[in-house]
């Protein structure tokens, strides 16, 4: 018999120790393939794709029930509404997810959301573009898209920058009738864009329903010949 302490039951108990510690990292590796890897994930349901059409309080946009051959997958809930962040629907996985990764990014993500007025200078590198016959700026080296229309902000975060402005291309209605075709509405305010503003934007700003940058600059300029200073919008 065996005795406690011996050296052949001290090897007998590191080797018990060494293959459990093996078989718990490998089962930490065959979970991480399962729930980390590019899964095919199935479609919303059709409850819930109906619960998430019955948001009330404004136009949310996506571009359909698939995308890219990623179908929709899920779409923020009404009860869970938070109006910093607005309105989200999501398409396929993560594209990249792992052990080493430090994030996941999906192939689509549509997010809308009342404007707020902020300064574009915090999204880094980016183009002012006119999309959809609306001002439009694009930064993440062209991934992300921000399309400003009626009392909204559309933002647009895809894979790539063309599968981006193919998102883009296809952007409708999700609660409300409407389709992809045509401009989408201009919008109610000044977007303020920072950098450079192509002819085309700089036009459509100019003339805005209602000309809300014109009356924006002349209360600006009232305001600097009151302080007697330069003030900057961006």
């Amino acid at each position: 018999m065996q005795r406690r302490g011996s050296p052949a039951g001290a090897f007998g108990l590191r080797a018990f120790r060494r293959s459990a510690l093996l078989a718990s990292a490998a089962l930490a590796v065959l979970l991480c393939v399962s729930a980390c890897g590019d899964t095919s994930p199935p479609p919303i349901s059709r409850g819930e794709l109906a619960a998430a059409r019955t948001f009330p309080y404004y136009t949310v946009y996506w571009v359909g029930m698939s995308f890219a051959h990623h179908p929709l997958t899920a779409a923020d809930e009404v009860s869970s509404y938070n109006p910093n962040v607005g309105e989200s629907l999501y398409y396929g996985n993560c594209l990249k997810r792992g052990i080493l990764s430090s994030g996941c990014l999906l192939p689509l993500k549509v997010t809308t959301l009342v404007y707020a007025p902020q300064s574009n200078v915090m999204l880094g590198g980016q183009r002012n573009l006119l999309l959809r016959g609306v001002p439009a700026a694009a930064y993440q080296q062209g991934r992300a898209i921000n399309l400003y229309s009626g009392q909204l902000l559309i933002e647009v975060h895809a894979a790539s920058e063309q599968d981006a402005l193919a998102a883009v291309r296809m952007l409708r209605p999700f609660n409300r009738a409407g389709s992809a075709k045509g401009p989408l509405p201009p919008p109610l305010y000044c977007p303020m864009l920072y950098g450079d503003e192509p002819p085309a934007v700089r036009s459509t700003l100019a003339t805005l329903p209602g000309k809300p940058c014109a009356r924006e600059e002349a209360a600006l300029a009232q305001q600097e010949a009151i302080e007697g200073r330069h003030i900057s919008r961006r």
